[in-house]
């Protein structure tokens, strides 16, 4: 059986790649899609290959460090976003610290400026990992860890 650890509504994590630390995170378990809030997106073509190139958080933002962040590999993916519109949004591939763990996270990049969090962490990232109680926040800063078994998930049988 898989541990899983206990989130609240929100945390504050690091981002190692992305030289973040320190950054509010939603816990959001209505988004099936990670995201973070970036400005200046942009794809440049340097010989022959494509980039994405941004800038995480804004300048007004506490922890903004006016880097711009370049990234060789990343897709283009249709999001439902949260006005239930479909849109399509660069998504990368990088890594999240919570729990004193470093976990690999996809995330899709968006304009969040006028959002209280920057970061919002969907089902997909959450699933399996762990458990996420309403009513509790910032367990992973405070280092409050509680686990807890994970079920183990039938294969459905495909036998007619």
């Amino acid at each position: 059986m898989r541990q899983q650890i206990l989130i609240g509504r929100q945390d504050v994590a690091d981002f190692p790649e992305l030289k973040l630390e320190k950054v509010e995170v939603k816990i959001d378990t209505g988004a099936y899609t990670s995201s973070f809030h970036c400005h200046t997106i942009h794809v440049v073509s340097n010989d022959g290959k494509d980039e994405l190139h941004c800038f995480f958080l804004d300048p007004e933002h506490e922890r903004y460090n006016n880097r711009e962040c370049i990234f060789n590999q990343f897709s283009l993916k249709k999001v439902r976003s949260s006005n239930g519109l479909m849109e399509e949004r660069y998504s990368v591939e990088t890594t999240i610290r919570l729990f004193e763990k470093i976990i690999p996270l996809e995330l899709t990049l968006t304009e969040r400026g006028n959002m209280r969090f920057p970061v919002l962490l969907g089902r997909k990232f959450l699933s399996g990992r762990f458990v996420v109680d309403g009513s509790r926040r910032n367990l992973s800063d405070k280092g409050i860890v509680r686990t807890f078994a994970g079920r183990k998930r039938r294969k459905e049988s495909h036998e007619t």
